[in-house]
């Protein structure tokens, strides 16, 4: 027997099915696109993160802190207040104990230990003097954006004119290392009633650093020695 013809509302009905399958395949797809597309800006973000210093996100947070303090200071001063003073009346006495602490424990003076930890206590005291300029450093992230935080790929040789205040500046700093460093370079008064047990100068110099680090722990080998008791 002839299949009957479908009439028009099976037609109709098979029709809207195909459609809804459409719609929701187009959905899909949508979807599918947006989400590859949202992960590939995170590689790309996440590349540029790992491709930053390790301290980035510290310096970043702490010339944001700098640059809110200095916008504080400008409406202090409009209003006519003292910026120091104000400050002082957000400050919780807790803080104000923990500062006080932290302060008395900051950079204490241990005196000489070894090269290494004299170039680190010279090395932070100089950064400590370096004063940043932040209306520069606006200017300057105005005029060349991103590139302004270099990265891994980046060319920077040659990029970069120092202004002539900076140069005037680190021309300073240095005469001004130089002059300190020789007024503590001067020789040092010699004994004639010590002990000579040095060959030259240098194992001098070694010999003195060695009787201040070990002196208390080798004198009586030494007196054994000079008086030929060491067994």
């Amino acid at each position: 027997e002839e299949q009957a013809e479908p009439g028009p509302a099976a037609a109709k009905a098979a029709e809207q099915r195909r459609e809804e399958r459409l719609r929701r395949f187009r959905e899909l797809h949508m979807k599918r696109y947006e989400a590859c597309k949202l992960n590939s800006q995170e590689v790309v973000e996440e590349d540029k993160r790992l491709k930053l210093p390790p301290n980035w996100e510290a310096k970043k947070a702490r010339l944001e802190w700098e640059l809110q303090v200095q916008e504080k200071k400008k409406e202090c001063a409009a209003r006519g207040e003292d910026y120091e003073r104000v400050k002082l009346l957000e400050v919780s006495a807790e803080d104000a104990e923990r500062w006080e602490r932290k302060k008395k424990k900051k950079n204490p003076d241990l005196g000489f230990s070894d090269y290494a930890a004299a170039q680190l206590r010279q090395y932070q005291r100089l950064t400590r003097q370096i004063k940043p300029d932040l209306e520069q450093y606006e200017k300057l992230k105005e005029q060349q954006g991103e590139a302004l935080y270099p990265t891994s790929n980046s060319l920077l040789h040659g990029t970069h004119v120092p202004s002539k205040e900076g140069v005037d500046r680190m021309v300073a700093d240095l005469e001004k290392q130089i002059e300190k460093r020789e007024k503590y370079s001067r020789r040092r008064p010699y004994n004639d009633d010590a002990d000579i047990d040095y060959i030259n100068e240098r194992n001098a110099k070694f010999n003195q650093k060695a009787e201040r680090f070990y002196g208390k722990y080798t004198a009586e080998i030494k007196q054994n020695l000079e008086r030929g008791t060491a067994v």
